[in-house]
């Protein structure tokens, strides 16, 4: 078995991450717009919009990454965190290796906000994706639906005021 360091992110690792991403999205059959160049802005300007972690292998082959932002939640009085993205290499899946690295993003969350509570959204057609969050526990909220609006919705909506 192969085994893994999980660390941060850093600037000269935007392109393992973006190997990471496209591998993924090609896997859901997603688009996959994001560039490197986006990645930078939005994960290490001066107010990130999101935080990742890889892990890599003893050769330093790309084994996995995880994708989170900062949420909180006025129902639970609470802050929490998002996984937008969570990849294991085909190569490392059935190890743990998503498990390790949900449990880090977890410790980097509780230490950074104080997070007591994991968000994440699953396509209706990834059951292997369920199986794996439903066997670490995690459950649907009863009566709740991932909305969602796009660019020009929220163009519009600015011309609201």
């Amino acid at each position: 078995m192969q085994h893994f360091v999980i660390r941060p992110v850093e600037k000269h690792d935007l392109p393992l991450l973006d190997t990471a991403l496209r591998t993924l999205s090609r896997e859901l059959g997603d688009k996959h717009p994001a560039s490197i160049d986006f990645l930078e802005q939005a994960g290490f300007g001066p107010t990130p919009a999101y935080y990742a972690l890889i892990a890599l292998s003893d050769t330093d082959a790309l084994g996995g990454a995880v994708v989170f932002s900062p949420v909180m939640s006025t129902t639970l009085a609470a802050t929490g965190f998002y996984v937008s993205d969570l990849w294991v290499a085909e190569a490392a899946r059935g190890c743990g290796l998503g498990c390790r690295l949900l449990a880090n993003a977890t410790n980097f969350s509780q230490a950074r906000w104080n997070a007591s509570y994991l968000k994440l959204a699953v396509y209706d057609g990834s059951s292997g994706a369920r199986r794996f969050y439903d066997r670490l526990g995690l459950t649907a909220r009863r009566g709740e639906t991932t909305m969602f609006l796009d660019k020009f919705g929220l163009d519009a909506l600015k011309g609201e005021l």
